[in-house]
């Protein structure tokens, strides 16, 4: 009896440690801060071969994009296709990467708050990012959402989101919004809308393309108003070499709000070689988990 009851604790122990070991291999499962980047600028829009090269720059996910938008009444969208979406999802799971959000890039050359099916494009996102068990969805707000210079579309903007996050609210997901706006005014914003599941997903660019302090407006949004960030800026140098970003203090800032989350990498492509996909995304991914994934979190 005795020699059995040690043999069962000895299976038990082996696989308490087998789990255990399996969770230390998977760098993004312990991290307060991981890094993705998006498949569009990787030039593997909605293709299979996205996570490889995603797991060969050293990214802990991929943002998959929801395909082109055009003069369709929503996204050209592969992954509504069960046998499609189950690829990606078992490809993803073979390589130890996660899905963190899905992107509708398609709205960057189209106006969301003109176009009349704009809705249910952003529905049908919704619909997949369930299917998929991915929690956030990205939506830039399009050739005119830039309301500096047409304050004029506010109020279908606003309408339009409210809806949009009716939606996301009983889905159980959040839809991150780019714009143009400083802090305050997108703050502002996301209190019009005064939906929980519409958040800002911010991007350093803006900041730094309008002179803002980088820090300081991620301090106005503040914790619980950005959902995630793509964290580069322009295309130039990559951003180990960026003299307008100071990424440990950007490091710093955050961690002080408390925030953790997603830091995805879109561009900071070396114009020295820019379609160098590997090259200029293995250089921002190292850096970025020098910075933010070091042994002290």
């Amino acid at each position: 009896m005795k020699s059995r009851l040690i043999l069962v604790l000895g299976v038990v122990l082996f696989t308490i440690g087998v789990a255990q070991q399996v969770i230390a291999q998977t760098p993004s499962a312990k991290q307060r801060y991981k890094v993705a980047v998006v498949d569009l600028m990787i030039i593997k829009r909605q293709k299979i071969g996205a996570f490889q090269l995603a797991k060969d720059v050293g990214a802990d996910g991929v943002e998959v994009d929801m395909g082109g938008l055009g003069d369709r009444e929503t996204f050209d969208n592969q992954l509504a296709k069960d046998s499609v979406r189950e690829l990606f999802l078992n490809k993803a799971k073979e390589l130890g990467l996660e899905i963190p959000s899905l992107g509708m890039t398609g709205f960057f050359a189209q106006s969301f708050a003109e176009r009349p099916t704009a809705v249910k494009a952003v529905e049908d996102c919704i619909n997949t990012m369930k299917q998929m068990n991915v929690k956030v969805g990205f939506l830039p707000l399009g050739i005119k959402g830039d309301l500096v210079k047409y304050p004029n579309l506010r109020p279908a903007i606003v309408a339009r989101l409210k809806e949009v996050g009716k939606i996301a609210e009983k889905a159980g997901v959040v839809i991150g919004i780019e714009t143009s706006l400083d802090a305050r005014n997108e703050l502002q914003l996301l209190k019009d809308i005064g939906s929980p599941a519409i958040k800002s997903y911010f991007n350093f660019q803006n900041a730094l393309d309008n002179g803002r302090d980088l820090e300081k407006e991620l301090q106005i949004l503040g914790k619980m108003n950005i959902v995630m960030i793509h964290c580069t800026n322009t295309d130039g140098q990559w951003l180990q070499n960026d003299p307008e970003i100071n990424m440990e203090r950007v490091k710093a800032t955050l961690d002080k709000m408390g925030w953790s989350g997603w830091l995805v990498i879109e561009r900071s492509r070396d114009t020295k070689d820019v379609h160098n996909v590997k090259w200029n995304f293995s250089a921002n991914a190292t850096y970025i988990k020098s910075i933010f994934q070091t042994s002290n979190q």
